[in-house]
């Protein structure tokens, strides 16, 4: 690990438990990446999530899932690993409203047949506690997902790529599916509001499951 890794994350005792981390997906990407590039997709995804989190006591956990996904996802780009579903990326501003929203009732209405994630342009801290709400009531539970930021790796896995409000931020690659879906931002609305949001939302999903039958 380079000292400017060190100055970048601010806190060395998690060294030890990010170097652990890397040991481990190394032996899971053994044959697909070196240990080095695991160790700085490790490192790097510890540092994007830092930036913006408000309690670091689940960090090195949720830089694991984070890294792990990134790294899946970039091998499904450089085709070493196969998908055998199609990939949907959901992206808005912050990821802590629509576009969890419409990846968690992807995930639902697709019962495994699409793999689905999502990013945001400038990720925020938390999930809205509104928006929590509203898909609790659907008995979705989101209280444990966590803002990620926009990276090329998960741009580049995706087949078919959705905005939702952040503009020209997401990169554009050729041979993509690319839809803008033009909804209000849950962020400081009342629960009724975000409640129509979500069946908005709701209702798209079912048709880019229909689509993708």
């Amino acid at each position: 690990m380079s000292e400017n890794y060190e100055s970048l994350l601010g806190l060395q005792d998690n060294t030890v438990l990010l170097q652990r981390i890397s040991t481990r997906l190394a032996d899971k990407y053994t044959g697909i990446f070196a240990a080095e590039t695991v160790e700085r997709y490790v490192f790097e995804s510890y540092t994007a999530l830092a930036r913006t989190a408000r309690i670091t006591t689940f960090l090195p956990a949720t830089t694991e899932h984070f890294a792990s996904d990134r790294l899946t996802a970039l091998a499904i780009s450089k085709g070493a690993l196969a998908s055998e579903v199609p990939e949907v990326l959901f992206v808005c501003v912050q990821n802590a409203g629509r576009s969890q929203m419409a990846a968690a009732l992807l995930a639902v209405e697709s019962r495994g047949r699409i793999h689905v994630r999502s990013a945001g342009s400038l990720p925020a801290a938390d999930l809205d506690s509104t928006v929590v709400a509203a898909m609790s009531e659907m008995g979705l539970d989101l209280s444990r997902n966590y803002p990620k930021p926009l990276t090329d790796d998960v741009v580049r896995a995706a087949d078919v790529v959705i905005t939702m409000g952040c503009g020209d931020s997401c990169p554009i690659y050729p041979g993509k599916r690319y839809e803008d879906w033009d909804l209000p931002d849950p962020a400081g609305q009342n629960l009724e509001t975000v409640r129509d949001i979500r069946d908005r939302i709701h209702d798209r999903v079912k048709t880019l499951v229909h689509s993708l039958s």
